[in-house]
């Protein structure tokens, strides 16, 4: 088995290998399992040689345990004498399971939770037979764990060694968020050389993830310390010309190749008495049992790790030349590349089995541009070869293979190609896997050729979803499955476990930005030794709350992550559509899905001429220039042609559907679709009246907008709007909480009175008291309070000026007895200066003590709230967060892309259905408090249908029917969620 081995085949737990405990003999092994939503180890597997008295059950329970048989427990087949039992230890409620036996003179013992007694049990089995065996885990799920958090946790579980060597075997597999978890754990472990090589892998692993800045800043960082190393130069070399590449200039990265190293080695003979330690001739060597060993990666010579990297280099240079059409010189590199990755351990160092495949890959694609597809054919099956040993299973075999199905579909071969697309779709089996995204074309080409089918749909809407993104999706899912049993007493155990985990997340962030501290300041060290033993505290809390709900079988299940057509269809009503949409590096795509009825088509657009159209609209929106939110002639034209070229199939159908579902992506992430033009009339009559004496050109009345006849929420993945759509509604008992209007300070900037931003920067990344000086009049909040009886009543409440603090928020503890959350209020969406990181907030009054007058992401988050809508009248509340931010909140995904932000911390705290907005919202024409007070008048409307109506009376309005001031909210969620339930 190797150091680290997964438990089950449901992707939940794995066992991880441990140092050697005091008394250990030379063949004896420990591992930990370490399981999802579980903040600390929830088992240890053993396996002792010639145990004798070291094989008692008090040495795996503790000796002070007491344990008892437990005769109707399966021993896993081949564990002699096997017996399960059931053991507990006084003063700890805890009880643990016992699992022992022997098999050729080795007693195999596992240890842990009760509720995790399904873990134990195949994690044995694996032990036993020396393989993965096959089987579920059952354990309790919130769901809460992304595959970054669950990576963070296995990395703290294992040495500094250990951690180096898994980061870069997932590095290689294409696992790149999981892979730096890895190698910052051993970074803050490790000092010197070491510390150098794990922090420029971390800094190439935000280059992969398309963190620029952030991969930039730690190249920057190492330059300076790679001088007295040569084989670092060459990692920084190779690693800033993949950044290049990444960022699509090759150009750039070939200089960084031809640049003289700033550390080389001396004389052959000089260089093979260098001394290494083994942290770095890990490297390029961190590999599995059963080719070249652990120890045999250790005696890797320097001259053997420095031909692998200048192997690389040839590699990133021959990339570089096909890009700029230089395909000989390339094939010359690539075959060079190749001829000295085979000389090193004649080809057998596993770690570069995923590099030998790109470089397989990159042969395969030149042979078949030369027309020569039976070699290319040969390459691409080389490269699979080589991936299916190393990594199987894995994100770079699925690209491989999706690389060889892509030939398949350029030379003819149909079936083919289609029937090895669908295996990767199907062996998949719903993991994420975003690094497919730019070899999927050829396949949603292939679909196309049968024209738009309902066939063709259904692969479609299967394959896209390996697709998807971390971030909002996850918080609905999770938010779904802590209201499917309403509020008993699991729900609630349910919730006190995300709010822990999230807890203890945050908390480990925390005291990882200590630690460098701490080396220094003795202060900092005994903060960092009170944060740790908080930390640990915090961990046996959640020990006992997951032993808990493990008794509720809800939620030891784990829901689909992934829907077929047939079960979208299911879900939609008669009058629905759903339209998912896909960005390729080559095209986008859609999916329309009714329930009847589906079809699958091509975007009449680039993705650059898709940005270039949503840009010019935006532009004619609304733009921040010089402190003042700016207006401009609404670019009708442009918004006809892009209606016209993204829904071509369906264009006469769209408008006639009663409530279109739309899961945006690429461009169309940053524009509601409710301001498209759907007929070339409107064009005509705008600019006819343009000719007229008195035009106005401002004035777009009787145009036929796309949200004119159609009701139009916002999807973020299928399963996510699965789960809302199924998710109950709220139990509160009052109806409506109106909060804003915060108490002014400082003195207003100009231009401010227009919009709900906050445009006044500040300094040292803090912002400028002016930005409190214009608060948003409440009038919006009591006229919505009187469509529920007015403030007088016990269902409607706002909260104004003194009271609207961030502090009273947070602490008020009534906050989940509102059906509907209504914030009026300025938006903080960008940072006070440049340079600084943005953290998204909705602006307060000061409170006492701590208060800064901002509610944060984070804040928000942790809020406990039970809302069938939660509305933010404010700016921008539609765009995303940052990493920074999530991170402050406990989570550990997600935050790059719109609906990151403010919305996902809504979901987060308890909202249903979230109103966001997609640009700074104007109080001009009393357009946003006509909007939102518009919302109530419909009485028991839906959340969709009630929003177009509002929006009806603005589009007919002279003065605000610019979308501008109509346009910019988005129903995110279930807009056929009624309003007031």
């Amino acid at each position: 088995m190797r150091d680290t081995f997964p438990v089950g085949t449901n992707g939940l737990c794995e066992a991880q290998i441990q140092p050697p405990e005091p008394g250990d003999g030379l063949f004896d092994r420990t591992y930990a399992i370490l399981c999802r939503d579980a903040a600390r180890s929830i088992g240890t597997l053993w396996v002792v040689r010639d145990a004798g008295e070291r094989g008692t059950p008090q040495r795996f329970a503790g000796s002070e345990a007491t344990c008892d048989t437990r005769p109707d427990r399966e021993v896993p087949e081949g564990l002699r004498n096997g017996r399960w039992l059931v053991c507990s230890t006084e003063g700890n409620i805890l009880r643990s399971e016992l699992l022992i036996g022997e098999v050729g003179g080795r007693t195999y013992a596992a240890s842990g939770l009760a509720a995790y007694e399904s873990a134990l049990a195949l994690g044995l089995a694996s032990l036993v037979r020396d393989r993965v065996v096959a089987g579920e885990v059952d354990i309790p799920l919130t769901q809460t764990t992304d595959e970054i958090q669950f990576a963070r946790q296995q990395a703290e579980s294992i040495g500094a060694d250990q951690a180096l060597g898994e980061a870069y075997r997932r590095s290689n597999s294409g696992e790149f968020a999981e892979a730096a978890e890895f190698f910052a754990a051993s970074a803050s472990q490790f000092s010197g050389n070491s510390e150098v090589e794990a922090r420029l892998n971390e800094a190439l692993l935000q280059s992969n993830l398309g963190n620029y800045s952030a991969a930039r800043r730690g190249f920057v960082g190492t330059r300076s310390r790679v001088a007295e190393s040569p084989v670092l130069a060459r990692l920084q070399r190779n690693y800033e010309a993949i950044d290049a590449l990444n960022r699509d200039r090759p150009g750039e990265a070939v200089t960084i190749l031809d640049r003289p190293l700033s550390s080389e080695f001396a004389e052959a003979q000089d260089l093979r008495e260098l001394k290494i330690g083994p942290a770095i001739a890990d490297r390029l060597a961190a590999e599995s049992d059963g080719a070249v060993g652990r120890g045999a990666s250790q005696a890797l010579t320097p001259l053997e790790r420095a031909q692998l990297l200048d192997g690389q280099a040839r590699y990133l240079r021959a990339t570089s030349l096909r890009q700029t059409g230089k395909r000989q010189q390339a094939a010359q590199e690539l075959a060079l590349a190749e001829d000295t990755f085979s000389q090193v351990r004649e080809g057998r160092v596993l770690s570069i089995a995923w590099l030998r495949a790109q470089v397989l890959g990159e042969l395969a694609e030149l042979a078949e541009r030369e027309g020569d597809t039976g070699r290319a054919e040969g390459l691409h099956r080389q490269a699979l070869e080589l991936l299916s040993f190393s990594y199987p299973e894995s994100p770079a075999f699925y690209s491989a293979q999706a690389q060889l199905a892509g030939l398949y579909a350029r030379t003819g071969r149909r079936e083919e190609s289609l029937t090895l697309y669908r295996d990767i779709v199907a062996r998949a089996d719903g993991r994420p896997s975003p690094s497919l995204r730019r070899y999927m074309a050829d396949y949603f080409e292939l679909l196309m050729e049968d024209g738009a089918s309902a066939q063709a749909a259904g692969d479609m809407f299967s394959a896209s979803q390996l697709l998807l993104r971390p971030g909002l999706a996850q918080t609905q899912a999770v938010l779904a499955r802590e209201l499917s049993g309403g509020s008993d007493e699991a729900s609630l155990l349910f919730r006190r476990s995300v709010n822990l985990a999230r807890s203890i997340e945050a908390l480990r962030a925390s005291n990882a930005q200590l630690e460098q501290d701490a080396i220094a300041d003795p202060l900092v060290r005994q903060v960092l030794v009170e944060r740790r033993e908080q930390l640990a505290a915090l961990e046996g809390e959640q020990a006992q709350l997951l032993q808990r709900l493990a008794e509720y079988p809800r939620f030891r299940a784990v829901s689909g992550g992934t829907m077929d057509l047939a079960e979208m269809q299911a879900i939609l009503r008669a009058d629905e559509a759903y339209v998912k949409m896909i960005a390729l590096d080559r095209g986008a795509f859609m999916v329309f899905i009714q329930p009847e009825d589906a079809l699958a088509f091509r975007v009449d657009a680039s993705p650059d001429e898709l940005e270039d159209l949503v840009d010019q609209i935006r532009g004619s929106i609304a733009i921040a220039e010089a402190g003042q939110v700016l207006t401009f002639p609404f670019d009708i034209e442009k918004s006809r042609e892009l209606y016209a070229r993204l829904f071509a199939p369906v264009a006469d159908r769209l408008p006639g559907v009663g409530h279109v579902i739309f899961e945006p992506d690429g461009a169309m992430l940053k524009l509601p679709i409710n301001l498209l033009v759907t007929d070339d009339q409107s064009v005509a009559r705008y600019q006819a009246r343009l000719d007229r004496p008195d035009a106005d050109e401002f004035d777009f009345r009787d145009v036929a907008w796309l949200g004119r006849s159609a009701r139009i929420s916002t999807s973020v993945a299928p399963s996510a709007f699965r789960d809302v759509r199924a998710a109950p509604a709220s139990s509160a008992q009052r109806a409506y909480l109106g909060l804003g209007e915060n108490t002014p300070i400082g003195q207003a900037p100009p231009g401010t009175a227009a919009t709900r931003s906050a445009l006044a920067g500040g300094e040292n990344c803090t912002w400028s008291r002016d930005i409190w000086a214009n608060p948003i009049r409440a009038d919006e909040l009591y006229d919505a309070a009187q469509r529920f009886g007015g403030v007088e009543s016990a269902r409607a409440t706002v909260i104004t000026r003194d009271e609207f603090t961030d502090t009273a928020i947070r602490t008020r503890e009534n906050l989940d007895e509102y059906r509907v959350l209504h914030f009026a209020t300025h938006g903080l969406v960008t940072a006070p200066e440049p340079q600084c990181p943005p953290r998204p907030a909705l602006l307060t009054s000061f409170g006492e003590g701590e208060s800064d007058g901002l509610l944060s992401f984070a804040e928000i988050f942790g809020l406990r709230i039970d809302a069938d809508l939660v509305i933010l009248s404010a700016c921008d509340t539609a765009g995303s967060a940052t990493v920074g931010a999530t991170i402050e909140a406990g989570i550990t995904s997600g935050g790059d892309f719109a609906l990151d932000g403010l919305v996902r911390a809504f979901v987060g705290a308890g909202g249903r259905t979230v109103l966001a907005s997609h640009w700074p919202v104007p109080d001009t024409f009393d357009a946003t408090e006509r909007l939102i007070s518009g919302l109530f008048e419909q009485g028991d409307s839906e959340t969709a249908e009630a929003l177009r109506q509002s929006q009806l009376a603005l589009m007919d309005d002279a003065n605000t029917s610019h979308p501008f001031y109509w346009s910019a909210f988005a129903v995110v969620g279930d807009g056929a969620s009624k309003v007031t339930q």
